[in-house]
C-alpha cells in the first residue's frame, strides 16, 4: 500500500522560505519519479517540478524556476521541496505525487502533467502574506 505523508506548510511573509516534506510509507521513493504540484483556490492543479527516477534530472515550471528546489533523501525515504523568495501568488495547497506504474515519467527534464501520476499526498497548505 502506497502512502505519501506531507508536512511543512504554513504561513510565511513575502520573501520568506519554507521546506515541504513528503514521506513515503510503503514504497521506496528512490525507485520512482517524483512530482510536486500546487492548486490555488479556484484554479487548476499546476505541475511545479519533476525529479526523474535516476535523480539525475530535475525540471521546474517557469513560475518557480530559480526559487524552488526539489530533492530526495533516500535514507529517510522522503522528498523535499525547498521554497525561497515566496510571493503571495505562491499561496496554494501543495501536493507530492509518484507514478507507480510508469517509470518514464519526468524523463528528459520535462515537468510531467498530473495525469501521469497515480499516487498523491494529502496536500499541505502554504500561505504567503504580503
Amino acid at each position: 500500500q502506497v502512502r505519501l505523508v506531507q508536512s511543512g506548510g504554513g504561513l510565511v511573509q513575502l520573501g520568506g522560505s519554507l521546506r515541504l516534506s513528503c514521506a513515503a510509507s510503503g514504497p521506496y521513493l528512490q525507485y520512482y519519479a517524483i512530482g510536486w504540484f500546487r492548486q490555488a483556490p479556484g484554479k487548476e492543479r499546476e505541475a511545479l517540478s519533476c525529479i526523474d527516477i535516476s535523480s539525475r534530472a530535475t525540471s521546474y515550471t517557469d513560475s518557480v524556476e530559480g526559487r524552488f528546489t526539489a530533492s530526495r533523501d533516500n535514507a529517510q525515504n522522503t522528498v523535499f521541496l525547498q521554497m525561497t523568495g515566496l510571493k503571495p501568488e505562491d499561496t496554494a495547497d501543495y501536493y507530492c505525487a509518484i507514478p507507480v506504474f510508469n517509470p518514464s515519467v519526468c524523463a528528459g527534464a520535462v515537468v510531467s502533467p498530473m495525469k501521469e501520476f497515480d499516487h498523491w499526498g494529502h496536500g499541505t497548505q502554504v500561505t504567503v502574506a504580503s
